[in-house]
């Protein structure tokens, strides 16, 4: 785990390190999604569309090392699975905050920060684009 205890003044002090390796992302991502599949609002949607976990999980491996560490190991466009997904603004607020969450007990530094703030404009891009679709029956969602 990427925290680190020291004493300053007699008093215990955590030390998390910023996001730096593929492990680190392993431990987020897994961690993450740990969260989700007890998750009472989300578990129930990621439960419907995912059955075998090692997959995505590898998968969101490489997004995020692809988008934090700048290794080019993810391709392809994000989007097009979740088009017609049950969901709304209430399942992205609380996607947001599991990652935020998760992101925050283990990290801290630039690109943790970068994590959550790339986080947040996916949701938004995401969840507007899932109320186009809805809202356009017919639409290909191409990107």
């Amino acid at each position: 785990m990427p925290v680190f205890l020291f004493t300053f003044a007699g008093k215990s002090q955590q030390m998390k390190a910023d996001i730096r390796s593929l492990e680190d992302i392993q431990v987020l991502v897994n961690t993450f999604y740990g969260h989700i599949r007890s998750n009472p609002l989300l578990g129930p949607v990621f439960a419907e569309k995912i059955k075998d976990w090692t997959p995505h999980l590898e998968k969101m491996y490489r997004f995020w090392q692809t988008i934090l560490l700048e290794e080019r190991t993810y391709s392809g466009s994000p989007f097009p699975p979740h088009a017609r997904l049950p969901v709304g603004k209430e399942h992205f607020d609380e996607w947001l905050r599991l990652w935020h969450q998760t992101v925050d007990e283990y990290y801290e530094g630039e690109l943790a920060n970068e994590a959550k703030w790339r986080a947040d404009k996916m949701a938004v891009l995401f969840n507007f684009k899932i109320d186009y679709f809805r809202n356009n029956p017919g639409t290909l969602p191409l990107v």
